[in-house]
């Protein structure tokens, strides 16, 4: 029935659908197992993509050739740029998605993919030879053969949901779980362990008043996520809503702390610490009076609202009285509980830094298996382990970025280096190299990565060239071309700002603060007739790049100075079956922790908990460095 496949993707979330799209896209013959194929890329808990530092993931997914910022794009209700008050490095793009359009137009995409066929089943075991993944085995009891497998399979490996003093088993509420492909992995020697997430219940919104929350609009002038997409008209925006819940709502809510499974004990997984359910907050934060809570539409298919940051396991009972003391949902009626679920990953100290395992070649894992939570982090590394099996068929050097390269190098060096023992999630701050790594330079890092790999197309490395060859050129304009103080002070006088008594560069004037490229422009014709030259559809983002590039150029040349120094050591290779319990001069805890990791390079040797500056000198000593 089936021939062979190069590469088989397991799981049809945001994980399994990049890694099987872009493995296709590269010419890999992919075939994408899931158990329920009405279900691609569901939004199980809020529907938004991008965010804080999600936002720059999806960024670069997109920089590389990936596909969730173009879908993101196409089916986008409400669009924010936050952290504008910060400094560029810290704005991170964010888009309220419709629910139930995005998973059909994901659908569509793979289905319309050359080399990319589906297949609704569930995985049960691997077909394994010599230390080498040849395939998988299905609950309907096909063998099927292929070269690479993905697993993918995020909450639904044993799942079981608790609401309350009730639990069953499923991989997200109305889907079963899958009970035997971890049990399988057990046997094959991986180690396996339980994490937690939950999800708020979704509220009708006819039941909710609007009128007495605070409104929460989208930019006046919304970007994309995707630099190929380009909206021929005009989006229109949903609005989301602020909430808060008070004292009382909390009395009620710690009324069922017995009856809850968190507080019991039935649950063993470890829950995400940057994003607790409503009752580990009441607890954690005994001081707070009320949470914010923000309500987002769910699709415009549909009058569902998603309570965000009212996750909870409590009973039924507890969530629904505790919901209705909240304002404005005085008369709420609910169409999902809450619920939280509990599933089995496995470490990902068990990974290589392409995705590959350790144990079995061939075979990858990718998204919440290895402890994530996000759709964002899932989708990245879909995306590395789909290029990375692709590129091992064909016997290519693999794809790796570093910390220095993209949040996605970040994310993956942490999780293979330091293991998770809750929910990773991505944030700005675990990123050392941010200024680097902005949202609005992905295309510029990682483009032509992209496309070395055979993966962005040669359109979007064209669209990138020419990106840089006008930034480079505005540049130039604006070190070598000055302002009169007639033309300028009247804005400098506006802003605050110390007035001219000389001509000075316009590079000069864009360090003040609260000065920027369009003010200038709009005070001085020449730049104005400057700016004009830009074509439509890069001249948004050459002005951003451009002037966040002088007002930060110190910074930027200080970091990669930093970066540059740091990679002297960074990429040494260590040998796979290096023995460092021969080394008697490394401390214990040094030579247990690099044997279970068996770091590829110095430089992710250096991160490993335990692994100190001295036992670092005394591996570069030994490798004659």
């Amino acid at each position: 029935m089936f021939e062979q496949y190069d590469i088989t993707v397991v799981g049809g979330g945001h994980a399994g659908c990049e890694a099987a799209i872009c493995a296709a896209t590269m010419g890999a013959k992919t075939l994408l197992i899931t158990q329920n194929l009405n279900a691609i890329c569901a939004l199980s808990c809020n529907p938004a993509m991008g965010g804080v530092a999600k936002g720059q993931i999806v960024r670069e997914i997109d920089a590389l050739g990936g596909f969730s910022g173009l879908v993101t794009d196409s089916n986008t209700l409400q669009f924010r740029m936050l952290n504008r008050s910060k400094g560029p490095a810290m704005w991170s793009p964010r888009a309220q998605v419709d629910n139930i359009a995005y998973g059909i137009y994901w659908r569509k995409l793979l289905e319309h993919t050359h080399n990319l066929s589906l297949w609704q089943d569930e995985v049960t075991d691997l077909r394994i030879e010599n230390g080498k993944v040849r395939g998988v085995k299905t609950l309907s009891g096909l063998e099927i053969a292929s070269q690479a497998v993905v697993l993918t399979n995020g909450t639904f490996l044993k799942g079981i949901i608790h609401i309350g003093e009730t639990n069953f088993e499923g991989g997200r509420t109305g889907e079963s779980a899958a009970n035997f492909l971890s049990d399988k992995m057990k046997i094959y020697g991986f180690e396996t362990d339980r994490l937690k997430t939950g999800t708020p219940m979704r509220v009708d919104g006819r039941s909710i008043n609007f009128d007495v929350l605070a409104e929460q609009k989208g930019d006046d002038n919304p970007e994309c996520f995707s630099y190929l997409y380009k909206r021929t008209t005009p989006l229109i925006q949903r609005s989301c809503y602020l909430a808060y819940t008070s004292e009382e709502v909390h009395n009620i809510l710690r009324k069922g702390f017995e009856r809850s499974p968190m507080f019991a004990g039935r649950i063993k997984g470890r829950g995400p610490r940057y994003c607790p359910s409503i009752e580990d907050k009441i607890e954690r934060f005994a001081d707070k009076t009320r949470h914010q809570l923000f309500i987002e539409p769910e699709s415009n298919s549909t009058n569902l609202y998603y309570v965000n940051g009212f996750s909870s396991s409590l009973p039924l009972d507890i969530q629904y009285e505790a919901l209705r003391k909240i304002k404005g949902f005085e008369q709420a009626m609910i169409q999902k509980p809450g619920y939280a679920i509990e599933y089995d990953y496995f470490p990902p100290t068990q990974l290589r830094n392409t995705l590959e395992t350790k144990l079995i070649e061939n075979l990858y894992f990718a998204g919440q298996i290895n402890g994530t939570t996000g759709y964002e982090e899932a989708a990245s590394q879909g995306l590395i382990a789909g290029v990375n099996a692709a590129l091992k068929i064909k016997e290519r050097e693999p794809l790796i970025l570093k910390r220095s390269d993209a949040y996605i190098g970040v994310l993956i060096d942490d999780l293979i280096t330091k293991g998770v023992d809750e929910p990773y999630r991505m944030f700005t701050s675990r990123a050392e190299y941010r200024i680097l790594i902005r949202q609005d330079n992905a295309d510029q890092r990682l483009t032509p990565i992209g496309h070395s790999v055979g993966l962005a197309t040669d359109a979007r490395l064209r669209k990138v060239e020419k990106k840089v060859l006008y930034a480079e050129s505005l540049t130039q304009y604006l070190r070598n071309n000055v302002a009169d103080p007639l033309e300028i002070n009247s804005l400098l006088e506006d802003i605050n700002s110390s007035p001219l008594s000389q001509k000075s560069k316009l590079a000069l004037l864009l360090l003040r603060p609260n000065i920027s490229l369009t003010n200038l422009a709009d005070n001085l014709p020449t730049l104005h007739n400057e700016l004009l030259k830009l074509p439509d559809d890069i001249a948004r983002e050459v002005i951003e790049n451009v002037e966040t590039f002088i007002k930060y150029e110190s910074y930027i040349i200080k970091e990669q100075e930093i970066a540059d120094k740091m990679l002297k050591h960074e990429n040494l290779p260590i040998k796979e079956n290096f023995d460092y319990h021969s080394l008697q001069s490394l401390s214990f805890e040094a030579r247990e922790k690099l044997s279970k990791i068996r770091p590829s390079t110095i430089g992710q040797a250096s991160r490993i908990s335990g692994v100190s500056p001295a036992d670092i000198s005394v591996l570069m000593l030994y490798l004659g460095r």
